[in-house]
């Protein structure tokens, strides 16, 4: 027997048997027994130690049928909690959740990514530490951590690669940096990948085939099929902005090439070229505020984004086939002059079968969607049937 498997945690079968519970619904151990054809004596020693973990706690008296009354049980997600961090190119979002994502305390402030991580991460950590006070919960209680950043992320490793937006992230050790100062496991991801998690698990929990698209400063879509979150061989899945679209090839994009999607459709490009047509504006906030304020141009230029974004979405619903498209990210909040142009696109050009059900919609989520994502992602990573059975052993 060598050291690693001398020391690894037993299985114990409580983590199998969790699952079943994390749905929140109360159960009796005869119903645990019932579901899972094992005797009540196995049941009675598993539910001891999640009871004594404190993630199940007691959850009343079921209705008895005669006699005392069979006690029942529960997930009890107040038992712990975890830090959500959403980095955007401008933005800091924080939270701590439960670990069914109810948020306890948020924090959300302005940044420049662009400072770089060790800057950035120090300030997560002051303010994770802030938020945990604000909640009133003992760094204890803290048992994992979930971050979103705006570039490409090698899911396995956590460190960016490559990021066009992030200068002097490129391989970055977050995880480390930040489990350094918070002594618990971190978990990173591209931030749409997360913001699509966020969706589907907060609003979409029924539909197993869903496309996340954020228009912002970039442009990128997260992808669930299948009912989980897909991330492709180096998590690179899902980052349409870098498409080529047809007949603007003359544009240069921040990622090297020419003719990008996020070139000519994202929250800047818009901007640049409202500013051209005269127009002046720089940022998706400045496009957004122009056309709520009425402005025809700005309406117009973001409608016509919508047509390319829609081009390239076209081709998305005859490979993947979604059930539904949510529209989120900064430039979304322009109302329905982007998702119109989205629309006319996408219902033209794919096939009438792949189109039939198909729902394009806004974020319900808003602003809040990646927070969400990276407590679902940091909250299943401690959840899972193993790290349940390593918690017991």
């Amino acid at each position: 027997m060598d050291e690693l498997t001398k020391f690894a945690p037993r299985p114990t079968g409580a983590g199998e048997m969790f699952q079943l519970l994390r749905d929140g619904q109360p159960r009796t151990r005869s119903d645990l027994a019932t579901t899972t054809g094992q005797s009540r004596s196995t049941i009675a020693a598993r539910v001891d130690l999640l009871l004594a973990s404190g993630l199940v706690s007691p959850a009343g008296e079921a209705t008895s049928t005669g006699g005392r009354p069979p006690a029942t049980f529960a997930f009890n997600p107040a038992a712990r909690v975890v830090l959500a961090v959403d980095l955007g190119a401008t933005h800091a979002r924080l939270a701590v959740t439960d670990l069914a994502g109810t948020v306890l305390a948020e924090h959300g402030e302005q940044i420049a990514i662009g400072s770089g991580p060790h800057a950035v991460l120090e300030r997560v950590v002051e303010i994770g530490e802030l938020l945990l006070d604000k909640a009133e919960r003992p760094a204890r209680d803290l048992v994992s951590v979930g971050v979103g950043l705006p570039g490409p992320v090698e899911h396995s490793t956590g460190r960016p690669i490559n990021p066009p937006i992030m200068p002097g992230w490129d391989d970055a050790d977050v995880p480390g940096i930040l489990s350094s100062h918070l002594r618990v496991p971190v978990l990173v991801d591209n931030d749409v990948n997360l913001m699509a998690l966020g969706e589907h698990t907060s609003q979409w929990r029924d539909v197993d085939h869903l496309l996340f698209v954020k228009v912002a400063t970039g442009i990128g879509a997260g992808v669930i099929s299948d009912g989980s979150l897909r991330r492709g061989a180096q998590g690179a899945a899902g980052d349409i902005g870098h498409v080529a679209v047809p007949g603007v090839v003359d544009l240069p994009c921040r990622c090297g090439n020419s003719g990008c999607l996020e070139a000519i459709a994202s929250g800047p490009a818009i901007a640049a070229a409202l500013t051209e047509a005269g127009v002046p504006a720089t940022t998706s906030a400045d496009v957004v505020a122009l056309v709520r304020a009425g402005d025809i141009d700005a309406g117009r230029a973001v409608r016509d984004a919508g047509r390319h974004i829609g081009g390239v979405l076209a081709a998305c619903v005859s490979l993947l086939n979604p059930s539904v498209i949510v529209i989120g990210g900064q430039v979304a909040e322009a109302g329905e002059h982007l998702i119109a142009g989205i629309r006319e696109v996408v219902y033209r050009r794919s096939l009438p079968l792949a189109t039939q059900h198909l729902r394009i919609v806004a974020s319900r989520t808003g602003a809040t969607a990646g927070v969400l994502g990276a407590s679902a992602m940091a909250s299943e990573h401690v959840l899972s049937a193993a790290a349940i059975d390593a918690l017991i052993t």
